[in-house]
């Protein structure tokens, strides 16, 4: 019998986020994980008894990267710079966003870790939205945003924003710096 070839724990996330994003929930399975690897799918149910504790995981550990480049906020000086800083680092995970709507696809009580799973995850999102709301705070505390509008409001268009499709291709770039621009001064010119 020949040997199980080893993937690593980079290989198995790289590959679950790409076939996650190609297949989403639905069309996401070992098999399709396994070919990618090369390896048998009895090498994947090693380590996770079925598909949603293998999504979960990686989730976890996507969140997790998210959250600690995220935590680099308190250390730059100054609400613009903060700002600044947060949508970048939201652009430059975009798939972070529709990687959230699977898992909302993701039966919470497949077992006992999944449901782990996507309690932890839960409570990273909580996390990640007490971040941008302590930048939300100081920007008006500074008076920065329109008073008018209320924060829950400000906090999910900015959220939001990164699910925007670029269907036609814009480079990246410019694509980040229009949206930045829409958020921080609407879409009409100044008068």
């Amino acid at each position: 019998m020949a040997r199980e070839r080893k993937f690593t724990t980079e290989e198995l996330y790289k590959t679950t986020e790409e076939l996650l994003l190609t297949h989403h929930y639905e069309g996401f399975q070992f098999s399709l994980v396994a070919d990618h690897l090369r390896v048998s799918r009895g090498a994947i149910y090693k380590y996770f008894e079925n598909k949603e504790e293998l999504i979960t995981e990686y989730m976890l550990f996507k969140m997790e990267q998210f959250l600690q480049e995220l935590k680099e906020i308190y250390s730059i000086e100054g609400f613009h710079s903060q700002f600044d800083f947060l949508l970048n680092l939201m652009f430059k995970n975009p798939e972070l966003y529709q990687l959230i709507e699977i898992g909302k696809r993701v039966p919470v009580h497949i077992n006992e870790k999944v449901k782990e799973n996507m309690e932890k995850l839960e409570s990273y999102h909580i996390e990640m939205y007490r971040y941008v709301e302590g930048l939300i705070e100081s920007g008006k505390s500074e008076q920065q945003f329109n008073p008018n509008i209320p924060e829950p409001v400000i906090l999910g268009y900015i959220f939001q924003s990164v699910a925007i499709p670029n269907h036609f291709g814009i480079p990246h770039d410019k694509w980040v710096q229009s949206i930045k621009e829409i958020i921080c001064h609407g879409i009409f010119k100044d008068l």
